[in-house]
């Protein structure tokens, strides 16, 4: 089963982060997306970011390799590696899942604007769904 709209949101009802494509039909090669947080809506966090579908779905290609081969340590994973990065999640394992530090540079690549949370842990079996259902709709998309 795949999504409409290539999406992923992260936590519960307390904190929560998710990257959702937003363009239209007519895309260009820059996708059109947005980042949105949340936690305990005291402090959040909304605003474009700007990626590419490869971009996307690498993004989701390393946080399966991650999540299917655990090694037991934390790891950490940008949405890219260029200067537009948006999001940052650094995931710690607990027990049967990982909680996740969530680092958002509006601006990319920004240490001085950014939000920094923490989500609790989520099992990994709900993750590697999560994130192939991202993969899946990414793939229908491009």
């Amino acid at each position: 089963m795949t999504m409409k709209t290539p999406r992923i949101r992260l936590g519960n009802d307390d904190a929560w982060v998710e990257l959702v494509q937003t363009g239209g039909d007519n895309q260009t090669d820059e996708e059109n997306w947005r980042v949105t947080a949340d936690w305990c809506s005291w402090m959040t966090a909304d605003f474009p970011a700007y990626l590419s579908v490869e971009e996307a779905t690498d993004f989701a290609a390393r946080m399966l390799s991650h999540l299917r081969h655990p090694s037991g340590l934390r790891f950490s994973t940008a949405v890219t590696s260029g200067r537009n990065n948006p999001l940052t999640l650094t995931a710690e394992p607990v027990e049967d899942g990982y909680a996740f530090l969530v680092y958002l540079t509006p601006h990319g690549d920004d240490n001085a604007c950014h939000l920094q949370m923490e989500i609790n842990p989520i099992d990994t079996t709900e993750l590697c769904n999560m994130f192939d259902a991202l993969q899946a709709s990414l793939m229908v998309t491009s």
